[in-house]
């Protein structure tokens, strides 16, 4: 696919092929995100781990300390007083059976779905549908709660939802160009320590194995994995 000439020109700006300090990769990436619009910034974390194994099937939720700079819009699956809760939190659309139906008719212009427990026997016939955008509720996760009000509030504040793919990377959005390299340093650095307690047991040799940034419209910014350990456990 033919890349544009903006995109040819931030490629001479540097060398893709080096690994650079975190704070270096930051200050860089910044420069790289030349688009007309706030570009996200995104983590690629090649972790040494083999996914087809359950026990190192990573996945989880991290807070990010100064938000993602993204506004979330979020579905909850409740009934009753727990559907009160979960609209009073600011949860944008809340409903049980005719939310399902919406969705089986191949609406899914949002970004999140949370249940309650007792709510899944609607929301488990949506598996085919939201399993593979990854909406799917999950109480690994996080998204099967009864604790509303927590949870809708923490994820629209920048708890994210993490999860390994079938070639053992975890991709996070980690701020938005417009960040200052602290904050988006910040962020980095919970979400590299977050993963590293996930370490499974059965994991071998280093445990991230490559790291990159890039923004939306941009090229990617190779990170020094050991650059990054001396920040894991602050």
């Amino acid at each position: 696919m033919a890349k544009s000439r903006r995109y040819a020109e931030t490629l001479e700006k540097y060398d893709r092929e080096k690994l650079f300090a975190p704070k270096e990769a930051f200050e860089l990436v910044k420069e790289l995100a030349t688009a007309n619009f706030d570009e996200t910034i995104e983590l690629s974390a090649r972790l040494g781990v083999d996914p087809k194994h359950a026990d190192q099937n990573i996945r989880g939720t991290v807070v990010l300390p100064e938000g993602t700079g993204q506004e979330v819009t979020l579905v909850v699956f409740a009934k009753g007083e727990k559907a009160k809760e979960a609209e009073e939190a600011g949860a944008d659309f809340v409903g049980g059976e005719e939310l399902a139906e919406k969705i089986e008719g191949g609406w899914l212009d949002f970004d999140l779905a949370i249940a309650t427990p007792d709510m899944m026997s609607v929301v488990g016939r949506l598996g085919r549908v939201l399993g593979p955008k990854g909406l799917m509720p999950n109480p690994k996760a996080g998204t099967v709660t009864f604790e509303l009000e927590k949870a809708v509030a923490e994820f629209k504040a920048g708890k994210l939802e993490y999860r390994v793919d079938k070639t053992g990377i975890v991709h996070l959005p980690i701020g938005k160009a417009s960040f200052t390299e602290e904050e988006l340093l910040n962020n980095y650095h919970k979400i590299m320590d977050t993963l590293a307690k996930e370490r499974p047991a059965a994991a071998k040799g280093k445990f991230f194995r490559s790291l990159a940034i890039s923004p939306t419209m941009g090229p990617g910014v190779k990170i020094d994995p050991a650059a990054t350990m001396s920040f894991i456990g602050r």
